[in-house]
């Protein structure tokens, strides 16, 4: 049986998850938000659509599975994200690097 392909609220303009906020040929990543345990493809998004603050991934709960690849719907945790070099371990795409600049929003970070 196919695994179902989670949802990406917000307002994307294509189905690898590009939205109006971020939409170049990398920009193919949405993020499960940990305080609402939905796909956004980006903070924006989420805050233009939920109707709540941003809560951080804890430390702890990185091994769950909250990234997205856009092209081949592969889930990710946050470790393996963190940790891809940008780089889709199951299809090879590229991600932005220039993602990681707002991991401090996504993610607690390390102290």
């Amino acid at each position: 049986m196919n695994k179902s392909v989670p949802v990406v609220k917000g307002d994307t303009v294509d189905s690898e998850t590009r939205c109006v906020h971020y939409y170049t040929d990398k920009d193919i990543i949405a993020i499960k938000f940990y305080c609402c345990n939905t796909y956004y493809p980006c903070y924006q998004c989420h805050n233009g659509h939920a109707n709540h603050d941003i809560k951080r991934w804890p430390k702890s709960m990185f091994n769950e599975k909250a990234i997205l690849c856009g092209v081949c719907k592969h889930e990710l945790s946050i470790n393996e994200y963190l940790t891809c070099n940008s780089t889709c371990p199951h299809c090879r795409s590229s991600f932005n690097p220039g993602c990681s600049l707002h991991g401090h929003i996504y993610f607690e970070q390390k102290s």
